[in-house]
């Protein structure tokens, strides 16, 4: 198995990674084709749906704001992390 099993993806996560890597190879293909203004238009749904998913993973409630390598709890013996 390559995914750990706690890994859980988020709903929804891998169809928006798509969508992304979609509108960034459709801006790839108008550029390579001279079609600058459907290029730009691309890249800018591209930037628009990755600061989408940015802002969704930060927010989520289940997995946001959290920092799994920085551990503050305190010990059992009440002394914090040296």
């Amino acid at each position: 198995m390559l995914v750990s099993a706690r890994f859980k993806p988020f709903p929804g996560r891998l169809p928006m990674m798509a969508a992304i890597f979609a509108t960034l190879t459709a801006a790839w293909l108008f550029a390579w084709r001279g079609r600058r203004d459907l290029s730009l238009i691309a890249l800018a749904a591209c930037l628009g749906l990755s600061i989408w998913l940015f802002l969704f993973e930060i927010y989520s409630p289940e997995y946001g704001f959290r920092m799994p390598w920085i551990q503050t709890q305190l010990h059992a013996g009440g002394e914090g992390v040296s």
